[in-house]
């Protein structure tokens, strides 16, 4: 019996040091508002796109709209597509009388060694002459004021990439149980306060909208640095970071992805797609990803519901109390009631099935599967 309330014991102070000494990941992190810009400088805007038909008509035009005094111009990366994207964009431009600021450019034939998102990133970067690029995905829909408030963020900071992880789609079921969710584990990953302490060696980003210095891009060797990634956007904040570079990752109010998740299989897939890469298709950081996680979110309820001990179940029980208090910040910041917060632990079951199912893709060759095109 003893043992049931030493593992309930240590789970619950698991929680107690996660809560006050893990740069308090669970607090949302928004970002700061910067000085108004005494100078604009120079910004082209990236953005890659494969089979993005359908979106661009919705995101497209927020980036055309930008309320920005300075000299910016939008590189739209043609991944390849077959439903039209690159005409769609430029009938878009010249609808909205937009066209002097759109260049479409095409992706080259992949090359090898190179992942295809950050092969169009690197065709768009190279192409910039801007004292800033822009990496935007197609999928994401920018206030009028955004560019100009992250080009406030950055030189008022003196910093060499701002990153905003934009506001995910939670309107269906599946995106109000494992959205925000995701949210709270790439947190716990990744703690934003520590990712923007110079002092710390956690490095992160998020891909949505992450606007660069171009002399610190130059510098770190271009994306040829990062040219396999699957994860470009944290190994590209580790590049910058590792080179001396000052990196801000905040959570965005205003910047909204449109990308629908209407069924858990579609969050499954979003999961699959990456998870073994992040633990670098190690087997044995497989196996104590998915110990953790049953340690952190399935013992302290198994526990509260099944100890056979009074002090296993005080232990279970508050840890619950914990993770739940700790997730609710979360919550509330997708506009969902509270009781949302009662369900990471089985979030964290999907999860932990999912890591394990992008393992087994990884090995059957069908890793960083993404419109039709696998990296591994």
């Amino acid at each position: 019996m003893l043992i049931f309330s030493l593992s309930g014991v240590a789970a619950l102070a698991a929680w107690v040091y996660l809560a006050f000494a893990h740069g308090c990941f669970w607090k949302p992190l928004l970002p700061e508002r910067g000085d108004a810009l005494a100078s604009f400088p120079s910004v082209d805007i990236v953005v890659p796109a494969r089979n993005e038909a359908d979106v661009l008509p919705q995101t497209l035009p927020s980036l055309l709209a930008q309320d920005y005094a300075g000299a910016w111009h939008i590189i739209l990366v043609d991944d390849h597509s077959n439903d039209g994207t690159g005409d769609i964009a430029r009938n878009i431009a010249a609808n909205l009388g937009k066209a002097s600021h759109l260049s479409v450019v095409s992706a080259p034939d992949l090359r090898e060694g190179w992942s295809g998102k950050v092969s169009a990133m690197n065709e768009g970067a190279q192409r910039s002459h801007a004292d800033f690029i822009l990496f935007a995905d197609a999928d994401i829909r920018h206030p009028i004021h955004s560019l100009k408030e992250l080009a406030a963020r950055i030189t008022d900071k003196k910093l060499d990439l701002v990153s905003r992880m934009v506001k995910l789609n939670c309107e269906s079921f599946a995106e109000k149980f494992l959205i925000p969710a995701f949210v709270f584990f790439f947190e716990l990953l990744y703690p934003f306060r520590r990712a923007g302490n110079p002092k710390s060696r956690t490095a992160a980003a998020a891909g949505g909208a992450m606007l660069v210095r171009k002399a610190m891009l130059d510098k770190i060797g271009g994306l040829a640095r990062i040219k396999s990634a699957l994860i470009d956007d944290c190994s590209l904040a580790k590049a910058i970071k590792g080179a001396g570079g000052k990196i801000e990752l905040t959570l965005a109010n205003n910047i909204e992805s449109l990308r629908s998740y209407p069924h858990i299989s579609d969050v499954w897939r979003m999961i699959a797609r990456t998870a073994y890469t992040q633990l670098r298709h190690s087997p044995f950081l497989l196996v104590g990803t998915v110990i953790g996680l049953a340690f952190l979110f399935l013992l302290p309820l198994l526990l509260f519901l099944f100890a056979p001990t009074l002090t296993a179940l005080l232990a279970g029980f508050f840890a619950c109390v914990l993770t739940a208090a700790l997730y609710a910040p979360m919550v509330k910041f997708y506009h969902l009631q509270w009781v949302w917060a009662l369900t990471l632990p089985a979030a964290a079951f999907i999860y932990a099935a999912a890591t394990i199912d992008s393992a087994i893709l990884y090995h059957q060759g069908k890793g960083g599967q993404w419109k039709g095109r696998a990296h591994s």
